[in-house]
């Protein structure tokens, strides 16, 4: 069992991967990178004046704030040489497999430092626990700039560890403290502005724990860290937009300065502690029990200070910003979670000298284990119904090829719901074989006979009432009376959870198309064994279910002959 920790750190790379498989479409969020990766991918870089910028979605779609390309870049580099040896691979899969298997390595180095630092057992509790998370691994290949951040900010934080297997000759740690503030600083100029607060706080503290005898190696660090990633995104960033740019320079100004970012909504200063992180770390019992026992012991506190006490600063200044969302402070989680590793460390090793840590070790157990169960059986299943865009897509490809005699393609409007949940250019047919996708979003274009004439499907927002039209669908009704469409198909979304009274029967719809989509059918019939067991015997015939509700629909032209 010597080295248990590295077969949970594949079990932790193949979770990843099995979020993927069952989630593999993206959201508006990601609309960015997994654009720029699948241009990058099919056309080339668009370096130079001869290239036709019409086939780039970021020149059609610009956005508010131009973004950086680079993680785009990286991911179509890493997956040319598949795609040239197996012209069928999921191209989009592949992209995200990548990203995803480069957040789980950065994981599988700070479990490895965490093991150096403080043994197997810690190393074992923190990949427990953090395989129990379902945001973590759920987003670990989501081409999110918060994800490509992550890997840095994660290999990093390994460096700011007690490292005692380490050669002598290195001061202080000094070498791994300089790589710790120059990878957070490349992070931060390259993908994340906010990490410079992070940086920052890290500094700071490594100043005045270690004194200003390392004020030289901050210096330097950061310096390195700046010069890098300033040349790696604005000479890419410079071709990939055809101006100089600095694009987190850009966000920055735009939402931090302006205050845009107030637009998509505001929450209040505590969102990030008493709501975020909560969710983050899932498991109630990491905060409740396993954080306070490391922090209430100085020789389990002292060693994590280091990443622990910036990350929180960080966390607290942050706040001040209205706009929050849990994935701007995603980079603590790993930090947290191995706080909470040291604390459940301590009470497994004293299990049988104190009846505390012997009933706090086994509720930790479970409570994991609980996590796990719901993160991969409940939230995997909601989360992975929440793209019926994607789904509605596929579904307009598969009835035209079904139902239109000839082998052409067809014209086809894409409207805002679709492409916020799913939609991407690696799911379009080819122009080649003349399919054309619009996702025109000015209202007086699309009021006029001219634009609606020309498609021969249009995907808008669908209804529990059948009778309800959304906005674009009132538009092509009123600019074509006359015209004649037929509903192809409609797509069902995550639309909540049901409680389920004694009597009431599951269907499990949803489970059953994710379950079986994993490992056939037989997964879901032993799912259903085990609820059916279970409402029976523990709940008296209570259950939730994941609930479903029309979201998308597609509308096909009946055109006269």
């Amino acid at each position: 069992m010597r080295h248990a920790w590295i077969g949970l750190v594949f079990l932790l790379a193949g979770l990843i991967l099995l979020h993927l498989f069952v989630a593999p479409y993206t959201k508006v969020e990601e609309s960015f990178h997994v654009q720029a990766t699948h241009d990058i991918l099919t056309h080339g870089f668009p370096f130079g004046d001869d290239i036709d910028r019409s086939n780039y979605d970021h020149f059609e779609f610009p956005g508010a704030v131009p973004r950086t390309a680079v993680g785009a870049t990286i991911l179509a580099g890493l997956s040319q040489p598949v795609t040239a040896v197996w012209a069928g691979v999921n191209r989009q899969i592949l992209a995200r497999a990548i990203l995803g298997l480069y957040n789980a390595a950065a994981l599988g180095i700070f479990a490895q430092g965490l093991r150096n630092s403080f043994g197997q057992t810690v190393a074992v509790w923190y990949l427990l626990f953090q395989g129990s998370q379902f945001h973590l691994i759920y987003y670990a290949s989501r081409p999110l700039s918060n994800m490509f951040a992550f890997g840095l900010t994660t290999i990093a934080m390994r460096y700011l560890l007690p490292d005692w297997s380490s050669k002598p000759g290195v001061r202080d740690g000094s070498l791994r403290m300089k790589l710790a503030l120059c990878l957070l600083t490349m992070a931060g100029v390259i993908f994340r502005a906010e990490l410079a607060i992070l940086v920052a706080f890290t500094a700071l503290f490594l100043l005045a724990t270690r004194g200003m005898r390392i004020l030289s190696d901050i210096i330097v660090a950061g310096a390195v860290g700046l010069s890098n990633g300033f040349i790696l995104t604005v000479c890419i960033d410079r071709m990939f937009w055809k101006e100089p740019v600095w694009p987190e320079l850009n966000a920055f100004l735009f939402n931090v300065i302006e205050g845009q970012s107030s637009a998509w909504g505001t929450e209040p200063f505590y969102f990030y502690f008493v709501n975020a992180l909560p969710r983050l770390l899932l498991n109630p019992l990491v905060y409740l029990i396993a954080i306070p026992v490391a922090l209430g012991h100085p020789a389990l506190r002292r060693p994590i200070l280091p990443l622990l006490a910036p990350s929180m600063c960080f966390v607290a200044l942050y706040s001040v910003q209205p706009h929050k969302e849990w994935r701007f402070i995603i980079y603590v989680v790993p930090v947290l979670t191995a706080t909470a590793a040291l604390g459940a460390g301590y009470l497994w090793n004293r299990r049988d000298k104190s009846v505390f840590a012997r009933i706090a070790s086994h509720l930790l157990i479970l409570s994991t284990a609980a996590s796990f169960l719901l993160s991969n059986l409940v939230l995997l299943p909601a989360s992975a119904a929440n793209y019926p865009g994607a789904s509605a897509l596929n579904a307009l490809h598969k009835h035209h090829f079904q139902q239109s005699l000839t082998s052409g393609g067809a014209s086809v409007y894409l409207g805002n719901l679709a492409c916020q949940t799913g939609v991407t250019r690696f799911l379009q047919q080819p122009s080649e074989q003349g399919w054309r996708y619009d996702k025109t979003e000015d209202e007086d274009m699309k009021s006029t006979r001219e634009f609606w004439d020309k498609f021969d499907y249009v995907v808008v927002e669908a209804s529990t009432d059948a009778e309800a039209k959304d906005a674009d669908e009132t538009q092509l009704h009123h600019a074509l009376p006359l015209s004649n469409w037929e509903t192809a198909t409609v797509i069902d979304g995550f639309s909540g959870i049901s409680i389920l009274r004694p009597g009431t029967p599951a269907t499990g719809l949803v489970e059953r198309r994710i379950l079986s989509k994993v490992a056939g059918e037989s997964l879901y019939n032993a799912y259903a064994g085990v609820r059916d067991s279970a409402r029976k015997l523990v709940l008296r015939g209570w259950w939730v279910e994941l609930k479903m509700s029309p979201r998308v629909k597609v509308l096909k032209r009946i055109r006269d002959n």
